[in-house]
């Protein structure tokens, strides 16, 4: 179930259309992306790119429609659905399914060395008009190994091209990628990585989740697959990566050496940069690429929600919190959403059955003190059973009738901040966040409670008995 396989499904299905006009790599291709996926429309598959012979696909996971296909249910399901289809296979399989190695595949299929090994033989888009760079890595994940733990990590990044050798790559502070190259700086020794893309699309979701408990992003895919993932090793890194990939590039940083990178017009809507200057940034030296004929390189828009990009980050996101706060055992936890419409980071709202008085707050809790909650989560709504998390009219309901501010509001001073949001000005610590926990429940200790205006089942199911003697079949 490569990249391949569902550009043909979702081509026979009205989900993706050829785009067989010339499109400059140079913010045409992008904008037409972009407004394309503002309105909910189909994938599209670039096929005459200025200057270049390879295709460039985008909105791959820009749709609730297509995510599913790629999670492998028929129809269309919530990101709240597929979010638990996730959790409940990976957390209640009597075994992880091991991805395995194989000697072949076509990502084989040309193999370029030296000089020869350039990244822009690829139609590597310009997004946005004050971005600094082309950038090859937006729908991408780097593999690295732990020099001290030889566990194999898969991170998503940003990579702006610098030259035909060189990739910038934003690695933020504290996160795994970047515990790893510290490791490698204090042994005075380079990194080196492998940039994949393409492939299952469940890679790109599992290398932005968190994992716990499981030994690879390979592995996590597998066992959703129920089979196990093929992959191949590099033949300079060592590093393992899928046999059925688009493009993969060998390469090492040098943890010593750091160039400008950026601005970029990033998931948030905005750049970010401070003072909108370039900042100094990691970078990949490139030693040699393969690529399957034919290359299709993987874009997403990035920029103002909704799109793809934020599509992807909610739910692996999503997956990875709900995950979590399974593991902690808190009980009641019905549905949990990571809003897409909030750049797929910053709000996250939870249903809950109450079983006791401070149960709302205790869950609201638990999310920013999860590994996945505490980076960057700046908003916590936290509604009744009767609302499920992604029913967005019913959640302003419970906003508007259920919250009061003085009791169901606290302000946490400090949290994790990311320093792509641009609510931090110049003067504000990038990595650090205020919080709002916002309890929008009837409070479980309440006697009495407010009394709901409620349909009467015997009606309502004599109504849906009568529905198309009523005329009304079609809605």
């Amino acid at each position: 179930m490569d990249l391949r396989y569902f550009i043909a499904k979702w081509e026979n299905e009205g989900q993706l259309k050829r785009v067989k006009a010339q499109v400059d790599w140079n913010l045409e291709l992008s904008h037409i992306a972009k407004l394309v996926e503002e309105k909910d429309g189909p994938a599209l598959l670039f096929e005459n790119i200025k200057e270049y012979s390879s295709p460039v696909i985008t909105g791959v996971y820009a749709t609730a429609r297509r995510l599913s296909d790629i999670m492998g249910k028929s129809g269309t399901s919530s990101l709240v659905e597929l979010t638990r289809e996730w959790m409940k296979t990976l957390t209640e399989s009597k075994s992880l399914v091991e991805s395995k190695e194989t000697r072949s595949g076509p990502i084989f299929e040309n193999v370029i060395d030296g000089d020869k090994a350039s990244i822009l033989s690829f139609p590597v888009p310009r997004y946005y008009e004050q971005d600094g760079h082309r950038y090859f890595g937006t729908a991408i994940y780097m593999v690295s190994q732990d020099p001290e733990s030889g566990r194999v990590n898969l991170g998503t990044f940003r990579m702006g091209v610098h030259d035909e050798k060189h990739l910038g790559v934003q690695i933020l502070k504290g996160k795994t990628t970047d515990r790893i190259l510290q490791r490698y700086a204090k042994a005075k020794k380079k990194m080196p990585v492998c940039v994949v893309m393409g492939g299952d699309p469940l890679l790109m979701i599992a290398s932005a989740a968190t994992l716990p408990g499981i030994k690879s992003a390979y592995d996590a895919v597998s066992t959703l697959r129920g089979e196990p993932l093929n992959l191949v090793r590099g033949e300079l890194t060592g590093l393992p990566f899928p046999s059925d990939a688009e493009i993969a590039i060998e390469g090492e940083i040098d943890p010593s050496i750091l160039k400008e990178e950026g601005p970029f017009g990033e998931y948030t809507g905005y750049y970010t940069e401070e003072l909108f200057k370039p900042l100094p940034k990691p970078v990949i030296e490139i030693k040699r690429i393969y690529h399957r004929n034919n290359p299709i390189l993987v874009a997403t828009t990035v920029g103002r929600p909704v799109g793809d990009q934020h599509m992807l980050y909610a739910f692996a996101r999503n997956a990875a919190l709900w995950t979590e706060l399974e593991s902690m055992k808190i009980p009641g936890i019905q549905s949990v959403y990571t809003l897409p419409e909030a750049a797929g980071r910053f709000w996250v709202i939870l249903s809950i059955r109450q079983m006791y008085p401070g149960h709302a707050e205790q869950v609201a809790h638990a999310v920013i003190a999860s590994n996945t909650g505490m980076y960057g989560v700046k908003g916590v709504v936290v509604v009744d059973d009767d609302i499920q998390a992604d029913d967005l009219d019913r959640v302003w309901w419970a906003l508007g009738v259920r919250y009061n501010p003085l009791r169901g509001t606290q302000i946490i001073q400090r949290g994790r901040s990311t320093p792509l949001d641009p609510s931090l000005g110049p003067e504000d610590n990038k990595f650090i966040t205020p919080r709002i926990l916002i309890n929008a429940t009837i409070p479980y200790e309440w006697a009495q409670k407010p009394v709901e205006v409620k349909l009467n089942e015997e009606v309502v199911k004599n109504i849906r008995a009568r529905w198309q003697e009523l005329g009304l079949g079609d809605i």
